[in-house]
């Protein structure tokens, strides 16, 4: 069910992902130029360029700019955490070293001429971060869909840079309602994706969810009919059958077969569509070699629609409740087995 967001999209557009910024008509003419930049610089604007290196004695980092300039982000101004120190020292070396060779955003806070004439600038993440979350991070709440960008991933789960550096947790069970044994079997880092506010914790930083927006069992069984033979994705063999993925938002339960192996692609017989019970029947035919990452499909337009105050998965037939309700930032997910 769509709802009012607590924010306009003019602060998504605002505060980009590092990566996103670059590919801006708007960056890439502030960094045209010494002139550019400066003029840039003085309208206090939020620039991204490459992180060219990282002096692990001071943990300085070096960043490209144009004609010349020697763009320095010192270690102080190189992340922001709400309640951390200013200058820097909870800041861990490994979140700065891991900047290296990747887009930063910064704005300039100096510009100094050196005894040989070089120019350089001094710039802040930091600064851009602090903005982030005061005017953008800060107002978000539970249901708000946002654009992401996949950093990194771990078994638990994929992090997501959600505006300017700050980064914040998808767990791997809010992924998709199909189970996968790993992130990676949905996503690749550096991939934009939407996601949905789901909470907050103690020291605020901010969970995410994603299934919500893959549309619901109906949406998704709607493209399937009895008697098709489609390919899917073998998720997990169990002991009563092999779970074989249709979407990322529908699986069916295939009978026992020799050859399957998770993660595999294969080619399946529908036998059956049961609404009342959230139960797809297949049968295996065929396995065909290791399955590739596709975008996901979304079933909300996330340009059109910024909030959503609740989400029901399961048919309104169905004896089981699968939704997520986000005035409580609660999920509640039946199991699908």
């Amino acid at each position: 069910m769509a709802g009012k967001s607590s924010l306009s999209n003019e602060y998504t557009k605002r505060y980009y992902p590092e990566g996103a910024l670059s590919r801006t008509h708007e960056n890439r003419a502030n960094l045209t130029s010494k002139r550019s930049f400066e003029e840039a610089a003085a309208r206090g604007c939020i620039m991204e360029s490459t992180c060219l290196m990282c002096d692990c004695t001071t943990m300085q980092l070096s960043v490209d700019l144009p004609d010349g300039i020697r763009g320095i982000i010192p270690k102080s101004e190189a992340c922001y955490t709400p309640g951390a120190s200013p200058d820097g020292a909870d800041t861990k070396d490994i979140a700065i070293i891991t900047r290296v060779g990747k887009a930063v955003q910064f704005k300039v806070v100096d510009m100094r001429t050196t005894e040989s004439g070089e120019t350089v600038a001094i710039l802040s993440r930091r600064a851009v971060q602090r903005e982030c979350y005061m005017n953008y991070i800060s107002c978000l709440i539970p249901g708000d869909i946002i654009p992401a960008r996949v950093t990194h991933l771990e078994p638990f789960g994929a992090f997501c840079d959600i505006g300017c550096g700050i980064i914040s947790l998808l767990t791997v069970d809010k992924i998709s309602v199909s189970r996968i044994s790993h992130p990676a079997d949905r996503f690749r880092p550096g991939e934009y994706i939407s996601a949905v506010v789901m909470s907050r914790d103690t020291s605020d930083r901010i969970y995410l969810s994603h299934r919500e927006l893959l549309g619901t069992w109906e949406e998704n069984a709607a493209a399937f009919s009895p008697g098709q033979t489609v390919t899917g994705i073998i998720r997990s063999v169990e002991d009563y059958g092999i779970f074989v993925e249709l979407s990322p938002n529908l699986a069916g339960l295939a009978e026992l077969s020799d050859g399957a192996v998770p993660g595999a692609c294969c080619s399946v017989y529908i036998k059956s569509i049961i609404p009342e019970r959230m139960k797809i029947k297949l049968v295996l035919i065929d396995t065909c070699g290791p399955a590739e990452v596709t975008p996901c499909k979304y079933f909300i337009d996330t340009d059109a629609v910024s909030h959503i105050d609740s989400w029901r998965y399961s048919p309104l037939m169905c004896r089981k409740t699968v939704e997520t309700v986000f005035e409580r930032a609660i999920s509640q997910v039946a199991e699908l087995s």
